[in-house]
């Protein structure tokens, strides 16, 4: 039968070429969401298929992160979806064991991705920040003075957003242990991209379950594990934690309910082809494809950091750097209005200023334009000032010190975009 098909061609079928946009690896991914794009996966005894997918993708990706037969996790629709279920697992821990913590919190870096600071919205966790020092790695001596009585969670992110670097994985371990505390580590970004970088010899620090106190990781299927939007993963280390990242409901006229994530409907299409996504690539096919990466992403930082009064932030650990200046003549955001000016879409960062860098395939071929583009608009900007433009907009935002007053800005802009007219 065409299930039968499928299956059998995601073991044979795969796309060594790893051209710019995989268009063999797209095609059968497409497949298998076609296959399944009328299933929902809400009911796992309906469609055996499904669990299967879904159990063996936890399964790979596990393995790959360096976890034993006794992790356990669900596939879910976006980082979003995995982080949002790691806070409300250990919240929901908390109110069981922990029943004298009324006003729960949570502790990270200030790169912890805006995913937790929705959780700690939607589920009433305090989040405490931990700044950063001069290596864009948090404090550790103010990360242990965060942690109090109240603390439920600690989090660290592997590697950070922002610029690219890992956060001390093992030295939040140590303080995990001594507290007694559950660890989450963020791998949403770098989770399918930094084993591979480390096999290929590159200093990656760990951040997995080799330290023995990280509990939980969030990891994304559709970046760097090339399948579909959206596809994430959420893993735990037991089954006795992942307990309560489960909702059951038994009084409702319509039968038994439960649900493993925040969503009813389970497009059972993105399960399927997560599971493609990661038997098509396999583990050869990871380690290529993050070889050349690797490789396209040295030169580029190697062709910026040649550019008079531009800098890479810290010392990034995978595929993902910021750019800033070093020259106070320099406005990187004015560079970045010329930048787009030339066709390229740059993102914007503060605190301080840079712009993001995350190197996919389709970059592989115009590395060496995008380096000539930087070198000669940092030269045509040189010494000009924002008046104008998304550099003005990030100025103005700098500027204003009640960031309650931007967060209403940001949604009344929001509310507009979306406005039917």
């Amino acid at each position: 039968n065409r299930s039968s098909d499928l299956m059998e061609d995601a073991y044979l079928e795969y796309t060594d070429e790893t051209s710019d946009d995989m268009p063999g690896h797209d095609s059968l991914c497409r497949e298998y969401l076609r296959a399944f794009m009328h299933e929902n996966a809400l009911n796992p005894i309906v469609f055996p298929a499904l669990r299967r997918f879904e159990t063996e993708t936890v399964a790979m990706a596990a393995d790959m992160l360096h976890g034993d037969g006794n992790v356990v996790g669900s596939l879910t629709s976006g980082g979003t979806e995995s982080i949002l279920m790691a806070i409300k697992t250990y919240r929901d821990r908390a109110r069981d064991l922990f029943p004298h913590i009324k006003s729960p919190e949570m502790v990270a870096p200030i790169t912890i991705h805006p995913a937790f600071e929705k959780a700690a919205h939607y589920f009433d966790v305090k989040m405490i920040h931990v700044p950063l020092d001069s290596d864009f790695k948090p404090n550790m001596e103010k990360y242990r003075q965060a942690i109090t009585p109240q603390t439920i969670l600690l989090l660290g992110s592997a590697p950070q957003y922002c610029h690219g670097v890992v956060d001390p994985i093992e030295a939040i371990g140590k303080l995990a242990e001594e507290r007694g505390i559950p660890f989450h580590v963020d791998a949403c970004f770098g989770g399918f991209m930094l084993p591979w970088v480390e096999k290929l010899g590159y200093p990656v620090p760990k951040f997995d379950f080799r330290v023995p106190a990280v509990s939980s990781i969030s990891a994304d299927v559709h970046k760097y594990g090339y399948g579909l939007k959206g596809a994430s993963l959420v893993l735990y280390r037991t089954a006795d934690i992942r307990k309560y990242q489960l909702f059951t409901y038994s009084e409702w006229p319509g039968g038994l309910f439960g649900s493993p994530g925040m969503t009813g409907t389970r497009p059972g299409g993105n399960i399927a082809a997560s599971w493609a996504a990661l038997k098509s690539m396999g583990q050869d096919g990871y380690l290529e494809l993050a070889k050349r990466l690797m490789d396209v992403t040295g030169i580029l930082r190697d062709g910026i950091r040649g550019i008079p009064g531009l800098a890479v932030l810290g010392s990034p650990h995978m595929t993902a750097f910021a750019i800033a200046s070093t020259d106070p003549n320099l406005d990187i955001l004015v560079l970045a209005d010329a930048m787009e000016e030339k066709g390229w879409k740059m993102e914007r960062q503060q605190l301080p200023n840079s712009l993001h860098c995350t190197i996919m395939p389709h970059h592989i071929k115009v590395a060496g334009k995008l380096v000539e583009d930087l070198r000669r608009s940092t030269e045509s900007v040189r010494g000009k000032k924002a008046k104008a433009g998304t550099a003005a907009v990030y100025g103005m935002v700098a500027k204003i010190p009640d960031k309650a007053i931007v967060d209403t800005f940001v949604k009344q802009f929001l509310s507009d975009v979306y406005s039917c007219k």
